[in-house]
């Protein structure tokens, strides 16, 4: 009887009905959530092995009664484009891999502390004027586009001479 007790988990939860270690829930028939999708795995397999053998029609209605879903769903996921595990495993090959938490003057670990710059790297509190890091942004062509979009040209109407 003592064996009984430690099978089951106190709180009224249960263990697993194929003893794997996790909880069951009722709505799964007491199995847990990764031995639950199996089962329905099997019964979709012997099912899909049966309606090879019988019409096809029938065999729609015995999946779906074969294994009903639990009361609780998941959120469905959207994958826009599926990408080749080939492609992205390359894309990554090729990329050199850029370190944002050291300094691209010396080398120096700035952790959270880092200056990015406009150039598009991070430098440490010493590089961090564009004077110490020969930044190659041009700061000079940024100034006068913001002027000219903040000060439009206006020009006047030519007014006629007397």
């Amino acid at each position: 009887m003592a064996e009984e007790h430690r099978c089951q988990a106190p709180g009224g939860h249960r263990l697993c009905a194929n003893n794997c270690g996790f909880f069951g829930s009722p709505a799964t028939m007491n199995l847990c959530s990764k031995c639950y999708r199996d089962f329905c795995l099997k019964e979709q397999q012997q099912a899909s092995i049966k309606s090879s053998l019988s019409s096809p029609s029938s065999s729609s209605m015995s999946t779906e009664s074969a294994c009903p879903p639990p009361s609780w769903t998941l959120p469905d996921v959207k994958v826009d484009s599926p990408v080749p595990v080939e492609e992205t495993a390359a894309a990554t090959a090729e990329q050199p891999r850029h370190q944002p938490n050291r300094c691209m003057v010396c080398r120096k670990r700035v952790g959270l502390t880092g200056f990015n710059c406009r150039c598009g790297t991070t430098f440490c509190a010493t590089h961090r004027y564009p004077e110490q890091h020969a930044c190659t942004f041009d700061f000079k062509k940024v100034g006068r586009d913001e002027i000219a979009r903040a000060n439009p040209l206006v020009k006047a109407e030519k007014l006629e001479k007397i």
